[in-house]
C-alpha cells in the first residue's frame, strides 16, 4: 500500500496518460494486468493506486520504490517494453515523473 510521507524512505513515481474515453477501460485493464502479474513482483515494489477521472480522459497512477533504481530496472525489462507499447497504443500520451514528498497534511 503506498504510504504519503515526507521521510526520504521511498521514490514516488506519479504518471499521467490522456486518452479517450472509448480506451480507458482498456488501458485500466491493461494497467490493472501489468500490476497484478508482473509490477507488483518487482524488486523495491511497495505499492500503487489507479485513478480515474469523471469524463475518463485521464489517469493518474501513483507508485512507490524502494529505490530509484528499482523503479528504472523494471522499466527496462523486455516484458515492461513490450507492455509499454501496448499501453501506448492506448493513449494520446503518458509520463511517469519522480518526485520527493515535500509535505504532507492530515
Amino acid at each position: 500500500m503506498p504510504k504519503i510521507s515526507k521521510a526520504p524512505d521511498y521514490q514516488t513515481v506519479i504518471t499521467t496518460f490522456e486518452m479517450t474515453p472509448g480506451t480507458c477501460q482498456d488501458l485500466l485493464d491493461a494497467l490493472s494486468d501489468a500490476y497484478e502479474s508482473f509490477i507488483s513482483k518487482q524488486p523495491g515494489f511497495v505499492g500503487a493506486g489507479l485513478h480515474v477521472n469523471d469524463a475518463q480522459t485521464r489517469i493518474a497512477n501513483y507508485s512507490q520504490w524502494t529505490r530509484r533504481e528499482d523503479f528504472q530496472a523494471m522499466l527496462r525489462t523486455e516484458e515492461m517494453r513490450e507492455r509499454n507499447r501496448k499501453i501506448a497504443t492506448l493513449c494520446k500520451s503518458f509520463e511517469p515523473v519522480m518526485y520527493d514528498v515535500f509535505e504532507t497534511f492530515n
